[in-house]
């Protein structure tokens, strides 16, 4: 019996692992690295042990120190999560050969399936439909572009091992091929320790539909139905749902078969997943399996009524599945959006810095809210940016939509750039409420997904001065109408007007001389601002975090403070031509050179945050003066790269 569990991960996973454990009174056991030591895992956790390090490579994919972590702490188990870990062979078997057992799949069935060049031809050779590709082990660029050439682009590269878009680039022609070779080549190694590639046919308007399945040590095995991945960004999933909208009953049962057939050919163990690629016609082809537990694993928890890490505790101590495939139930529609630290309106690069403001809805009632953090973490360049995932359960899917909707709305983020509002979007976004899905959804509807937030007018600062000025810090009960001297207007007994108040929001002043407060009301307990148009009252959500107000605007939460002009006046400008870096990361390489001629969008360096790699690139045609960082440097938001100066 398992009565101590190590959790080999972070974040929400490890979080959403140790509240089943320690339910089903198992002991759990938390390993973190130096800046995790007071994350939320770590904290919730009986145990918490320090593997050292900051980035994965020195922590969470240290094999050998999580076994360690076990057998001092007494763990008989090690759950892997997903991510890092999870889909390595020999992780599972130095853990096999070290005595403890692994909440997994045996690594035969990750070696079978856990690169994706290996499962293919596995497919292959069981007769399931491909896309067309090269997955061979030559993996040199050559290769690449013959398979490229003869497939036709545009093609998608692909990492081997792993996935959640980690290494994964799609490629448009020729000329784009070995710069994103290279690229995803790094960004496997970095997440994955493992650097090999495949390329496929990148399939055109394709649905992204995923079986779960399950199978136990004595021959059992099971489909818990599927889950529709369409809407993604970067191949990373953004939104997932389950059951599928739209499938019939026959496709259904044709691809949870086969995904069953998938698994009990490789003696599969465990929890998994087989992911599809779905056209218009009703045809289905493989990509790849899963061997862990997914992200988007509460939809099917929602569905079925089932715990799925409780099911993997159970299977693991070589107790058979608690269901048969007929017993297995479907119930109404389960919707998902994964909340992330990143900037939709900067092609979504990752964003870190600390949560000054984090307010989750409230949950129950088919409401969910699965997180790692809590307000005033702090969000490293280092991990993967997932905050948290919400979910709702409806007994249609229109219900389901109306519930995430609201639980979006009464989310509240700030101090890092997250995906809220642009999550809030997808789910309003008309298209998305008629199940028009597919994986081009997002770049199909940019305009409307991703335009411009509201101007911060003069509404917006009248609104900013009054709320500012009744969230100054006051007692618990709800205000009685301001005092004369709580407001701001000018007015000084025998002497002129002089009263001044300087806000700052988004890089913008403004200065009041005269604020009236006659038709505002604050409320702290709901953190409600009402302001009386006399026809109507309009309240707004506003949040008094010490020198700072958080103030939602439009749907967007703005961070204003005060700020002195005398010191202001002396502050320098930057210089125009610098390339800022925009997001805290690390440079992993360096092309640009002193004095070298670039037109504009030319690669002068590269940054890689959060498992991901972003390209610096001249904004114009120029030579370059000045490079002030080198390959390996940690750099901060905002710290100067490299100086251009424009060709006369």
């Amino acid at each position: 019996m398992i009565n101590t569990l190590l959790i080999a991960n972070r974040g929400e996973i490890a979080c959403r692992i140790m509240r089943t454990a320690q339910r089903l009174g198992i002991k759990t056991v938390a390993v973190h690295s130096d800046i995790d030591q007071h994350a939320s895992h770590a904290k919730l956790a009986d145990i918490a042990v320090n593997l050292g390090g900051t980035k994965p490579a020195d922590s969470y994919l240290r094999a050998d120190r999580i076994i360690q972590a076990a057998k001092a702490s007494g763990a008989q188990a090690i759950h892997p999560g997903y991510g890092f870990l999870s889909e390595n062979a020999d992780f599972a078997r130095s853990i096999e050969a070290s005595g403890l057992i692994f909440v997994g799949p045996p690594a035969s069935a990750i070696d079978a399936m856990g690169s994706k060049s290996a499962a293919k031809a596995l497919m292959e050779k069981a007769g399931v439909p491909l896309v067309p590709g090269y997955h061979g082990d030559d993996q040199q660029l050559d290769t690449f572009r013959a398979a490229s050439q003869e497939i036709g682009y545009p093609v998608l590269l692909k990492a081997t091992a792993g996935g959640g878009g980690k290494g994964m680039k799609v490629v448009e022609s020729e000329r784009d091929l070995a710069d994103a070779l290279a690229s995803a080549q790094r960004e496997a190694q970095s997440s994955f320790g493992d650097a090999r590639m495949l390329v496929e046919k990148y399939v055109l308007q394709p649905r992204h539909v995923e079986i779960q399945v399950f199978a136990d040590q004595h021959g059992n095995a099971v489909y818990l139905h599927e889950r529709d991945c369409s809407i993604q960004r970067r191949h990373q999933k953004v939104v997932e749902e389950a059951p599928a909208p739209g499938l019939s009953e026959q496709l259904r049962k044709a691809m949870g078969e086969a995904a069953v057939k998938a698994a009990q050919a490789i003696g599969y163990v465990g929890a998994g997943t087989v992911e599809f690629l779905l056209d218009a016609r009703g045809e289905f082809f493989f990509m790849e399996m899963n061997t862990r537990l997914q992200v988007e694993h509460p939809v099917t928890e929602a569905i079925t009524g089932q715990d799925l890490v409780a099911w993997q505790l159970r299977v693991a101590q070589g107790e058979p599945l608690p269901m048969t495939q007929e017993q297995i139930p479907l119930h109404g529609h389960a919707i998902e959006v994964r909340l992330y630290a990143e900037d939709p309106d900067q092609d979504f690069l990752p964003a870190s810095g600390t949560l000054t403001l984090y307010r989750e809805p409230s949950t129950g009632r088919g409401r969910r809210v699965d997180s790692g953090v809590s307000e005033g973490d702090s969000i490293s360049p280092f991990y993967d940016p997932m905050l948290a995932k919400l979910v709702a359960w409806g007994e249609t899917r229109e219900q389901a939509r109306l519930e995430l909707l609201d639980m979006l709305r009464n989310t509240s983020v700030a101090g890092v750039k997250t995906n809220l509002r642009f999550l809030e979007k997808i789910l309003a976004h008309p298209a998305f409420a008629a199940q028009e899905l597919d994986t081009g959804f997002i770049a199909k509807h940019t305009a409307q997904l991703l335009h411009k937030p509201a101007e911060l007018d003069s509404s917006f600062w009248n609104l900013a001065a009054k709320a500012w000025l009744l969230t100054r810090p006051a007692g618990d009960d709800c205000p009685t109408p301001p005092a004369l001297w709580q407001q701001l207007p000018g007015w000084r007994a025998g002497l002129p007007t002089q009263s001044r108040l300087h806000l700052r929001c988004a890089e913008l002043d403004q200065v009041f001389s005269s604020v009236s407060l006659n038709n505002a009301s604050y409320c702290p307990n709901s953190e409600l601002l009402t302001i009386d148009e006399g026809a109507q009252k309009v309240r707004y959500r506003a949040v008094r975090k010490g020198a700072d107000l958080y103030l939602n605007w439009h749907g967007a939460w703005q961070q204003i403070n005060t700020y002195d002009p005398i010191e202001e006046a002396g502050h320098a400008q930057q210089s125009a031509g610098g390339l800022q870096a925009p997001m805290n990361g690390s440079v992993v390489r360096v092309m640009a050179t002193v004095g070298q001629q670039v037109e504009a969008g030319a690669p002068l360096l590269v940054l890689e945050a959060m498992k991901m790699e972003h390209s610096i690139r001249a904004p114009t045609n120029g030579r370059v003066k000045a490079v002030f960082c080198g390959e390996g440097d940690l750099i901060s938001e905002g710290t100067m790269l490299v100086e251009m100066e424009e060709s006369e």
